[in-house]
Protein backbone atom coordinates (compact mmCIF):
# COMPACT_ATOMS: atom_id res chain seq x y z
CA UNK A 1 0.00 0.00 0.00
CA UNK A 2 1.07 3.62 -0.62
CA UNK A 3 1.54 6.00 2.37
CA UNK A 4 2.40 9.14 1.85
CA UNK A 5 5.01 9.33 4.40
CA UNK A 6 7.32 7.64 2.21
CA UNK A 7 7.43 11.25 0.21
CA UNK A 8 8.75 12.52 3.39
CA UNK A 9 11.44 9.99 4.15
CA UNK A 10 12.82 10.70 0.79
CA UNK A 11 13.04 14.38 1.84
CA UNK A 12 15.11 13.33 4.53
CA UNK A 13 16.84 11.34 2.96
CA UNK A 14 18.20 13.77 0.39
CA UNK A 15 18.81 16.62 3.16
CA UNK A 16 22.72 17.92 3.49
CA UNK A 17 22.32 18.59 7.36
CA UNK A 18 20.73 14.82 7.99
CA UNK A 19 19.77 13.76 10.94
CA UNK A 20 18.86 10.51 12.95
CA UNK A 21 15.04 10.22 12.33
CA UNK A 22 12.66 9.26 14.89
CA UNK A 23 9.28 7.99 13.66
CA UNK A 24 6.35 8.45 16.15
CA UNK A 25 2.98 6.75 16.24
CA UNK A 26 0.47 4.31 17.83
CA UNK A 27 1.11 0.59 17.88
CA UNK A 28 0.12 -1.40 14.36
CA UNK A 29 0.07 2.08 12.59
CA UNK A 30 2.66 0.99 9.85
CA UNK A 31 5.88 1.96 11.35
CA UNK A 32 7.87 -1.48 10.99
CA UNK A 33 6.66 -1.40 7.74
CA UNK A 34 7.12 1.61 6.01
CA UNK A 35 10.80 1.36 7.46
CA UNK A 36 11.57 -1.73 5.82
CA UNK A 37 9.93 -0.26 2.40
CA UNK A 38 11.74 2.82 2.34
CA UNK A 39 15.27 0.63 2.52
CA UNK A 40 14.31 -2.10 0.10
CA UNK A 41 13.03 0.55 -1.97
CA UNK A 42 15.76 3.77 -1.58
CA UNK A 43 18.76 1.83 -0.31
CA UNK A 44 21.09 -0.84 -1.92
CA UNK A 45 21.70 -2.31 1.46
CA UNK A 46 19.19 -2.29 4.80
CA UNK A 47 20.33 -3.07 8.20
CA UNK A 48 17.14 -3.92 10.45
CA UNK A 49 17.80 -4.57 14.24
CA UNK A 50 14.56 -5.20 16.52
CA UNK A 51 16.13 -4.79 19.97
CA UNK A 52 13.18 -7.01 21.78
CA UNK A 53 14.52 -9.72 22.98
CA UNK A 54 17.37 -8.66 20.90
CA UNK A 55 20.36 -9.30 23.94
CA UNK A 56 23.28 -9.27 21.65
CA UNK A 57 22.32 -5.58 20.76
CA UNK A 58 21.43 -4.97 24.12
CA UNK A 59 25.23 -5.84 25.25
CA UNK A 60 26.69 -3.79 22.72
CA UNK A 61 24.70 -0.42 23.49
CA UNK A 62 25.43 -1.12 27.34
CA UNK A 63 29.27 -0.68 27.04
CA UNK A 64 30.53 2.84 25.85
CA UNK A 65 28.97 4.83 23.01
CA UNK A 66 31.81 5.12 20.87
CA UNK A 67 30.31 5.31 17.05
CA UNK A 68 33.48 3.30 15.33
CA UNK A 69 32.78 0.53 18.02
CA UNK A 70 29.18 0.64 17.35
CA UNK A 71 29.39 0.61 13.66
CA UNK A 72 31.68 -2.28 14.04
CA UNK A 73 29.13 -4.62 16.12
CA UNK A 74 26.67 -3.65 13.47
CA UNK A 75 28.81 -4.72 10.71
CA UNK A 76 29.31 -8.17 12.70
CA UNK A 77 25.68 -8.26 12.84
CA UNK A 78 24.70 -7.74 10.07
CA UNK A 79 27.17 -9.77 7.98
CA UNK A 80 28.92 -6.98 5.80
CA UNK A 81 30.46 -4.16 5.81
CA UNK A 82 28.40 -0.98 5.65
CA UNK A 83 28.23 1.42 2.86
CA UNK A 84 27.10 4.71 4.66
CA UNK A 85 25.68 6.27 1.66
CA UNK A 86 23.67 3.14 0.17
CA UNK A 87 23.05 1.58 3.56
CA UNK A 88 19.65 2.23 5.70
CA UNK A 89 19.72 1.65 9.72
CA UNK A 90 17.28 0.75 11.09
CA UNK A 91 16.60 0.40 14.84
CA UNK A 92 13.06 -1.15 15.31
CA UNK A 93 11.45 -1.38 19.04
CA UNK A 94 14.35 0.96 20.32
CA UNK A 95 12.66 2.22 23.47
CA UNK A 96 13.69 -1.27 24.75
CA UNK A 97 17.04 0.03 24.61
CA UNK A 98 16.98 3.37 26.39
CA UNK A 99 21.21 3.48 25.18
CA UNK A 100 20.52 3.18 21.83
CA UNK A 101 18.43 6.33 21.77
CA UNK A 102 20.88 7.97 23.49
CA UNK A 103 24.05 6.92 20.86
CA UNK A 104 21.74 8.83 18.16
CA UNK A 105 23.24 12.08 19.59
CA UNK A 106 26.71 10.82 19.13
CA UNK A 107 25.96 9.01 15.52
CA UNK A 108 24.73 12.83 14.70
CA UNK A 109 27.99 14.89 16.13
CA UNK A 110 30.58 12.39 15.23
CA UNK A 111 29.41 9.93 12.44
CA UNK A 112 26.41 12.38 10.08
CA UNK A 113 27.01 10.33 6.88
CA UNK A 114 25.70 7.14 8.80
CA UNK A 115 21.99 7.27 7.68
CA UNK A 116 19.23 6.00 10.71
CA UNK A 117 15.84 5.75 11.14
CA UNK A 118 14.33 4.37 14.64
CA UNK A 119 10.72 3.35 15.68
CA UNK A 120 8.80 1.45 18.88
CA UNK A 121 5.39 0.92 19.94
CA UNK A 122 5.53 2.90 22.87
CA UNK A 123 8.72 5.02 22.31
CA UNK A 124 6.32 8.44 23.24
CA UNK A 125 6.11 6.36 26.89
CA UNK A 126 9.60 6.09 27.13
CA UNK A 127 10.66 9.81 25.97
CA UNK A 128 8.08 10.69 28.34
CA UNK A 129 9.57 8.80 31.17
CA UNK A 130 12.66 10.91 30.54
CA UNK A 131 15.08 8.24 28.58
CA UNK A 132 17.96 10.77 27.59
CA UNK A 133 18.96 11.61 24.22
CA UNK A 134 19.76 15.23 23.33
CA UNK A 135 16.96 17.70 22.26
CA UNK A 136 18.19 18.81 18.61
CA UNK A 137 20.24 16.08 17.85
CA UNK A 138 17.23 14.19 15.94
CA UNK A 139 14.29 14.37 13.52
CA UNK A 140 10.87 13.35 14.19
CA UNK A 141 8.16 12.20 11.83
CA UNK A 142 4.84 11.66 13.18
CA UNK A 143 2.74 8.05 11.51
CA UNK A 144 -0.86 7.79 11.79
CA UNK A 145 -3.36 5.51 10.40
CA UNK A 146 -4.28 5.50 6.88
CA UNK A 147 -5.63 8.12 5.80
CA UNK A 148 -9.43 8.55 3.41
CA UNK A 149 -7.33 9.23 0.49
CA UNK A 150 -4.93 6.69 1.55
CA UNK A 151 -7.70 4.21 1.89
CA UNK A 152 -9.13 5.14 -1.40
CA UNK A 153 -5.75 4.28 -3.14
CA UNK A 154 -5.58 1.15 -1.24
CA UNK A 155 -8.99 0.12 -2.68
CA UNK A 156 -8.02 0.92 -6.40
CA UNK A 157 -9.27 4.69 -6.52
CA UNK A 158 -6.56 6.37 -6.99
CA UNK A 159 -8.12 8.24 -9.72
CA UNK A 160 -10.86 9.31 -7.04
CA UNK A 161 -7.82 11.03 -4.87
CA UNK A 162 -6.05 12.66 -7.91
CA UNK A 163 -9.39 14.67 -8.84
CA UNK A 164 -9.67 16.18 -5.45
CA UNK A 165 -5.76 16.79 -5.43
CA UNK A 166 -6.50 18.72 -8.23
CA UNK A 167 -9.51 20.77 -7.14
CA UNK A 168 -11.39 19.19 -9.60
CA UNK A 169 -14.56 19.41 -6.96
CA UNK A 170 -17.12 19.87 -10.58
CA UNK A 171 -15.98 16.57 -11.58
CA UNK A 172 -15.83 15.48 -7.95
CA UNK A 173 -19.66 16.35 -7.49
CA UNK A 174 -20.24 14.40 -10.19
CA UNK A 175 -19.43 11.04 -8.49
CA UNK A 176 -20.31 12.01 -5.18
CA UNK A 177 -22.38 9.08 -4.70
CA UNK A 178 -18.88 6.89 -4.73
CA UNK A 179 -16.88 9.19 -2.54
CA UNK A 180 -19.75 8.74 -0.06
CA UNK A 181 -19.96 4.96 -0.60
CA UNK A 182 -16.20 4.51 0.26
CA UNK A 183 -16.47 7.24 2.78
CA UNK A 184 -19.36 4.53 4.86
CA UNK A 185 -17.00 2.34 4.44
CA UNK A 186 -13.93 4.44 5.69
CA UNK A 187 -15.85 4.52 8.89
CA UNK A 188 -16.25 1.08 9.41
CA UNK A 189 -12.87 -0.20 8.22
CA UNK A 190 -10.73 2.80 9.51
CA UNK A 191 -6.94 2.88 8.53
CA UNK A 192 -4.97 0.45 10.22
CA UNK A 193 -2.75 -0.94 7.76
CA UNK A 194 -3.64 -4.46 8.27
CA UNK A 195 -7.38 -3.97 8.34
CA UNK A 196 -6.82 -2.02 5.62
CA UNK A 197 -5.16 -4.38 3.48
CA UNK A 198 -7.12 -7.51 4.18
CA UNK A 199 -10.42 -5.09 3.21
CA UNK A 200 -9.41 -4.60 0.00
CA UNK A 201 -7.97 -7.56 -0.93
CA UNK A 202 -11.18 -9.55 0.33
CA UNK A 203 -14.08 -6.30 0.62
CA UNK A 204 -15.12 -8.88 4.34
CA UNK A 205 -15.97 -6.68 6.42
CA UNK A 206 -16.47 -9.38 9.22
CA UNK A 207 -13.26 -10.03 8.70
CA UNK A 208 -12.07 -6.45 9.25
CA UNK A 209 -14.09 -6.68 11.90
CA UNK A 210 -12.03 -9.46 13.44
CA UNK A 211 -8.56 -7.90 12.71
CA UNK A 212 -9.71 -4.62 14.69
CA UNK A 213 -10.66 -6.76 17.97
CA UNK A 214 -7.33 -7.72 17.45
CA UNK A 215 -5.93 -4.98 17.77
CA UNK A 216 -7.56 -3.89 20.71
CA UNK A 217 -7.03 -6.88 22.33
CA UNK A 218 -3.53 -6.03 21.79
CA UNK A 219 -3.82 -2.77 22.77
CA UNK A 220 -5.41 -4.02 26.02
CA UNK A 221 -2.26 -6.28 26.89
CA UNK A 222 -0.11 -3.28 26.47
CA UNK A 223 -2.12 -1.81 29.14
CA UNK A 224 -0.88 -4.50 31.16
CA UNK A 225 2.53 -5.37 30.76
CA UNK A 226 3.86 -1.98 30.43
CA UNK A 227 2.20 -0.18 33.35
CA UNK A 228 2.06 -0.41 37.02
CA UNK A 229 -0.19 -3.09 38.07
CA UNK A 230 -2.38 -0.24 40.39
CA UNK A 231 -2.71 2.20 36.69
CA UNK A 232 -3.83 -0.74 34.69
CA UNK A 233 -7.52 -0.48 35.50
CA UNK A 234 -7.89 3.91 35.36
CA UNK A 235 -5.93 2.89 32.19
CA UNK A 236 -8.58 0.72 30.73
CA UNK A 237 -11.13 2.67 31.89
CA UNK A 238 -10.53 5.96 30.71
CA UNK A 239 -9.95 4.02 27.42
CA UNK A 240 -13.33 2.43 27.57
CA UNK A 241 -15.16 6.28 28.38
CA UNK A 242 -14.06 7.53 25.33
CA UNK A 243 -16.89 6.41 23.06
CA UNK A 244 -19.48 7.35 25.32
CA UNK A 245 -17.71 10.93 26.39
CA UNK A 246 -18.32 11.71 22.16
CA UNK A 247 -21.73 10.89 22.06
CA UNK A 248 -22.52 13.53 24.71
CA UNK A 249 -23.92 16.95 22.46
CA UNK A 250 -20.76 18.54 24.79
CA UNK A 251 -18.07 16.74 23.95
CA UNK A 252 -15.60 17.98 26.93
CA UNK A 253 -14.10 15.28 28.65
CA UNK A 254 -15.69 14.88 31.96
CA UNK A 255 -14.28 12.75 34.28
CA UNK A 256 -17.08 11.97 36.07
CA UNK A 257 -18.32 9.52 33.26
CA UNK A 258 -15.42 7.13 34.17
CA UNK A 259 -16.67 6.24 37.33
CA UNK A 260 -19.18 8.40 39.79
CA UNK A 261 -16.71 11.11 41.67
CA UNK A 262 -13.57 10.05 39.34
CA UNK A 263 -11.07 13.04 39.96
CA UNK A 264 -8.41 14.79 37.19
CA UNK A 265 -5.64 13.51 39.78
CA UNK A 266 -6.36 9.73 39.87
CA UNK A 267 -6.71 9.61 35.91
CA UNK A 268 -3.96 11.78 35.05
CA UNK A 269 -1.29 8.97 34.61
CA UNK A 270 -3.67 6.84 32.64
CA UNK A 271 -4.12 10.04 30.51
CA UNK A 272 -0.71 10.63 29.54
CA UNK A 273 0.06 7.19 28.93
CA UNK A 274 -3.03 6.66 26.31
CA UNK A 275 -1.90 9.95 25.18
CA UNK A 276 2.30 9.00 24.39
CA UNK A 277 1.24 5.83 23.26
CA UNK A 278 -0.29 7.89 20.29
CA UNK A 279 -4.01 5.70 21.15
CA UNK A 280 -5.90 8.89 21.97
CA UNK A 281 -5.57 12.60 20.71
CA UNK A 282 -5.90 15.42 22.99
CA UNK A 283 -8.09 18.90 21.04
CA UNK A 284 -8.14 21.04 23.61
CA UNK A 285 -10.43 24.50 24.10
CA UNK A 286 -8.83 27.87 23.33
CA UNK A 287 -10.25 30.75 25.19
CA UNK A 288 -10.47 32.90 22.36
CA UNK A 289 -9.86 32.70 18.68
CA UNK A 290 -6.48 34.49 18.44
CA UNK A 291 -2.79 33.21 17.27
CA UNK A 292 -1.00 31.59 18.54
CA UNK A 293 -3.95 29.74 19.32
CA UNK A 294 -1.59 27.75 22.25
CA UNK A 295 -1.03 30.81 24.30
CA UNK A 296 -4.98 30.85 24.90
CA UNK A 297 -5.07 27.00 25.84
CA UNK A 298 -7.30 25.89 28.41
CA UNK A 299 -5.54 23.33 29.84
CA UNK A 300 -8.57 21.80 31.97
CA UNK A 301 -10.79 21.69 28.88
CA UNK A 302 -10.55 18.96 25.81
CA UNK A 303 -11.82 16.60 23.52
CA UNK A 304 -10.34 12.97 23.52
CA UNK A 305 -10.37 11.24 20.33
CA UNK A 306 -9.46 7.63 19.55
CA UNK A 307 -6.79 7.01 17.21
CA UNK A 308 -8.86 5.46 14.25
CA UNK A 309 -12.42 6.00 13.32
CA UNK A 310 -12.76 1.79 12.33
CA UNK A 311 -11.57 1.07 16.46
CA UNK A 312 -14.46 3.21 17.46
CA UNK A 313 -17.05 1.87 15.04
CA UNK A 314 -15.55 -1.79 16.47
CA UNK A 315 -15.49 -0.63 20.20
CA UNK A 316 -19.48 0.50 19.86
CA UNK A 317 -19.92 -3.20 18.26
CA UNK A 318 -21.41 -1.27 14.96
CA UNK A 319 -22.85 -2.98 12.61
CA UNK A 320 -21.90 -2.85 8.87
CA UNK A 321 -26.07 -2.72 7.99
CA UNK A 322 -26.61 -0.26 10.61
CA UNK A 323 -23.63 2.22 8.82
CA UNK A 324 -24.14 1.82 5.41
CA UNK A 325 -27.78 1.67 4.90
CA UNK A 326 -28.44 4.33 7.15
CA UNK A 327 -30.87 3.11 9.92
CA UNK A 328 -32.37 5.94 11.85
CA UNK A 329 -31.41 4.41 15.29
CA UNK A 330 -27.63 5.29 13.98
CA UNK A 331 -28.47 9.35 13.23
CA UNK A 332 -26.83 10.04 16.91
CA UNK A 333 -24.14 8.17 16.74
CA UNK A 334 -22.92 9.38 12.67
CA UNK A 335 -21.85 12.71 14.27
CA UNK A 336 -19.07 11.02 16.69
CA UNK A 337 -17.99 9.04 13.74
CA UNK A 338 -17.74 12.11 11.40
CA UNK A 339 -16.16 14.35 14.20
CA UNK A 340 -13.45 11.62 14.87
CA UNK A 341 -13.20 11.03 10.78
CA UNK A 342 -12.31 14.65 10.68
CA UNK A 343 -9.84 15.00 13.29
CA UNK A 344 -8.37 12.20 12.22
CA UNK A 345 -7.69 13.88 8.66
CA UNK A 346 -6.51 16.45 10.47
CA UNK A 347 -3.92 15.11 12.38
CA UNK A 348 -2.36 13.51 9.20
CA UNK A 349 -1.64 17.36 7.67
CA UNK A 350 1.88 18.93 7.96
CA UNK A 351 1.39 22.97 9.62
CA UNK A 352 -2.03 22.27 10.93
CA UNK A 353 -2.74 22.28 14.94
CA UNK A 354 -6.67 21.62 15.58
CA UNK A 355 -7.78 23.05 18.96
CA UNK A 356 -11.69 23.69 20.14
CA UNK A 357 -14.03 26.75 20.77
CA UNK A 358 -16.67 27.19 23.07
CA UNK A 359 -17.92 30.77 24.55
CA UNK A 360 -17.88 31.07 28.59
CA UNK A 361 -21.32 30.01 28.86
CA UNK A 362 -21.00 27.25 26.51
CA UNK A 363 -23.95 27.90 24.35
CA UNK A 364 -21.79 28.16 21.21
CA UNK A 365 -19.28 25.72 19.73
CA UNK A 366 -16.74 25.51 16.85
CA UNK A 367 -15.86 21.76 16.29
CA UNK A 368 -12.06 22.67 15.61
CA UNK A 369 -10.01 25.62 15.35
CA UNK A 370 -7.26 25.23 13.02
CA UNK A 371 -4.10 27.34 13.84
CA UNK A 372 -2.60 27.28 9.98
CA UNK A 373 0.67 29.10 10.86
CA UNK A 374 -0.40 33.03 9.93
CA UNK A 375 -4.18 32.70 10.46
CA UNK A 376 -6.98 30.71 12.58
CA UNK A 377 -9.75 29.13 10.73
CA UNK A 378 -13.20 27.79 12.00
CA UNK A 379 -14.15 24.32 10.94
CA UNK A 380 -17.73 23.19 11.71
CA UNK A 381 -18.69 19.58 10.62
CA UNK A 382 -21.81 18.30 9.85
CA UNK A 383 -22.98 14.69 9.74
CA UNK A 384 -25.45 15.09 6.51
CA UNK A 385 -26.44 17.59 4.38
CA UNK A 386 -27.74 20.17 7.25
CA UNK A 387 -26.40 23.41 6.54
CA UNK A 388 -27.76 25.03 9.70
CA UNK A 389 -24.67 26.99 10.99
CA UNK A 390 -25.57 29.32 14.02
CA UNK A 391 -22.90 29.10 15.94
CA UNK A 392 -20.38 29.13 12.78
CA UNK A 393 -22.26 32.50 11.43
CA UNK A 394 -22.15 33.77 14.50
CA UNK A 395 -18.44 33.38 15.50
CA UNK A 396 -17.48 34.48 11.89
CA UNK A 397 -19.83 37.78 12.97
CA UNK A 398 -18.07 38.23 15.97
CA UNK A 399 -14.36 37.69 15.02
CA UNK A 400 -14.12 37.97 11.23
CA UNK A 401 -12.06 35.23 10.01
CA UNK A 402 -10.36 35.64 6.49
CA UNK A 403 -12.40 31.89 6.05
CA UNK A 404 -15.21 29.46 7.66
CA UNK A 405 -15.33 26.29 6.57
CA UNK A 406 -18.39 23.74 7.56
CA UNK A 407 -17.54 19.83 6.38
CA UNK A 408 -20.81 18.20 5.27
CA UNK A 409 -22.15 15.56 2.85
CA UNK A 410 -23.16 18.99 0.95
CA UNK A 411 -21.35 19.52 -2.44
CA UNK A 412 -18.46 21.95 -2.50
CA UNK A 413 -19.37 25.31 -2.56
CA UNK A 414 -17.68 28.75 -1.73
CA UNK A 415 -19.50 32.05 -0.57
CA UNK A 416 -18.68 35.43 0.72
CA UNK A 417 -17.75 34.33 4.06
CA UNK A 418 -17.94 30.32 4.01
CA UNK A 419 -16.45 27.93 2.47
CA UNK A 420 -18.70 24.25 2.62
CA UNK A 421 -16.07 21.58 1.64
CA UNK A 422 -17.47 17.92 1.63
CA UNK A 423 -16.58 15.21 4.15
CA UNK A 424 -14.39 13.22 1.58
CA UNK A 425 -12.45 16.23 0.26
CA UNK A 426 -11.38 17.04 4.51
CA UNK A 427 -8.09 16.09 3.66
CA UNK A 428 -7.37 18.77 0.81
CA UNK A 429 -8.80 21.22 3.50
CA UNK A 430 -4.80 23.14 3.47
CA UNK A 431 -5.06 23.80 -0.19
CA UNK A 432 -8.73 25.16 0.06
CA UNK A 433 -8.03 27.58 2.68
CA UNK A 434 -4.51 28.72 1.89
Amino acid sequence: MYRTAIEALHKWKAKSARKPLIIRGARQVGKTWLMREFGSTAYAHTVYISFDNNQRMKELFSADLDVSRLVTGIELYAGYKIDPENTLIIFDEVQEVPQALTSLKYFNENAPQYQIICAGSLLGVALHQGTSFPVGKVEFLDLHPLSFAEFMAACGKAQFVSLLEQGDFAMATTFKQEYIDLLKRYYYVGGMPEVVLSFAENGDFNEAREIQQRILAAYEQDFSKHTPHEVVPRIRMLWNSIPTQLTKENKKFIYGLIKDGARAREYEYALMWLTDCGLVHKVHRVTAPNLPLKAYEDLKAFKLFLVDVGLLSCMTSLRQDVLLDGNELFKEFKGVLTEQYVLQQLKTLHGIEPYYWTNDRNTSEIDFLLNTGNAVVPLEVKAEVNLQSKSLKAFAEKFHPAVSVRSSMADYKREDWLLNLPLYAIGNISSCIG
